[in-house]
């Protein structure tokens, strides 16, 4: 398979640019003039609407910029595309950025696709939920599946370290997910009640569901932000903290002081820092400490002409590196409280009477309707 040097990005069929890579390293962007003259910077702070060529650093995202690292799979979805390719004979340490961006097409998260396209997987007839579960667990656990193909259509371009599947319910786009090898069999359950307790605490969150199984208590499943009614048209651009401040999300490096600077600065809106204040304030009472950059996400509203916060996502009880937020506040990754939560609150600006008080009654929901789990 020769590595591609060449990739062309689109958003909603319209082409937006061309990246091309540089000394086989360093994945070069640069706006088509047809999206010069009437789109829009699919990453303001490092790709601003401006006819020039950009120039990515080799770290964090292996040569790519951000928003592009966005569009490809980690964790769960990484590791279906390299089991895929090794079984057709390909290594997967010789295959570049754009190699990969190929495979992703027009199955990846948000809006952005890609051409050329490269195919890898096969159709197979559907699975139910415990069967895909079992599979899952099959494949964490050796090297081989049977249902590797099915697997990786379903969920081969997404994120995160649960496994899970990109489906229809109803008509809408949904994400199910599955336990991992370190998840408790009832991580579904706790997901579903962390985010039915998300929403009752005034979080934006989006519809949700727990698919009945015969294994354990259900599947956590979510609707799709990122997607609106069928066909390139429904689906929404976005782009995570980590994309926009070009930083790793495997790195805690982050407090809520700069992802509400962040917030401020793209979305020129403070009710959308209050969302993320809300959030902030979930998580620490709540011990959702693997809060880290790539679960904060921004949608790009077309029709608007402007960012928001996307709705709360990946709510569970968890911790990162030292059992700490991944995300510290002010300043206190080990055991954040109400004065840290109000500092941050103050400097960026908000109501302290107000602020205070939206903390104290999330406090008071998360205990009474999660008290079980923290």
């Amino acid at each position: 398979m020769d590595r591609l040097n060449k990739l062309e990005v689109y958003y909603h069929d319209r082409i937006v640019g061309t990246m091309a890579l540089y000394q086989n390293l360093l994945a070069a962007f640069e706006y088509d003039g047809s999206w010069l003259k009437d789109g829009f910077s699919i990453s303001p702070f490092s790709l601003p609407l401006e006819k020039k060529v950009f120039m990515p650093k080799i770290d964090p995202f292996e040569g790519l910029f951000g928003v592009f690292a966005d569009s490809l799979p980690d964790g769960w979805g990484r590791l279906l595309v390299d089991r895929l390719m090794k079984k057709n004979g390909i290594n997967p340490y010789e295959i570049g950025s754009l190699d990969r961006l190929a495979i992703v097409g027009s199955s990846g998260m948000g809006a952005l696709t890609y051409r050329p396209v490269i195919t890898m997987e096969s159709n197979r007839d559907e699975m139910a939920l415990d069967e895909i579960a079992k599979e899952c667990e099959r494949i964490l656990n050796t090297k081989d599946s049977d249902s590797l193909d099915y697997l990786f259509t379903k969920g081969g371009s997404s994120g995160g370290a649960r496994p899970k599947i990109l489906t229809k319910v109803d008509g809408e786009d949904w994400i199910i997910k599955f336990p991992s090898t370190e998840d408790s069999k009832e991580i579904g359950k706790q997901e579903y009640d962390y985010a039915k307790c998300a929403k009752a605490c005034g979080l934006e969150v989006e519809k949700v569901r727990l698919f009945p199984s015969e294994q354990t208590k259900g599947y956590f499943g979510t609707r799709r932000f990122d997607r609106i009614g069928d066909g390139e048209s429904g689906k929404f651009h976005m782009v995570s903290a980590a994309g926009l401040l070009e930083t790793s999300h495997r790195i805690p490096n982050l407090d809520y002081d700069i992802l509400m600077k962040l917030t401020l600065q793209l979305t020129k809106s403070m009710e959308e820092c209050e969302k993320l204040y809300k959030l902030m304030c979930f998580n620490v009472f709540s011990h959702n400490r693997d809060d880290h950059s790539k679960n904060f996400t921004f949608i790009y509203m077309e029709k608007e002409k402007r960012w928001v916060l996307s709705p709360a996502y990946d709510l569970t009880y968890s911790s990162s590196i030292g059992g700490e937020h991944a995300t510290t506040v002010n300043g206190n990754g080990v055991n954040p409280g109400m004065e840290d939560i109000l500092g941050v609150a103050k400097k960026i600006g908000l109501n302290t009477t107000k602020a205070k008080r939206t903390a104290s009654d999330i406090k008071e929901c998360v205990f009474e309707m999660l008290g079980e789990y923290i």
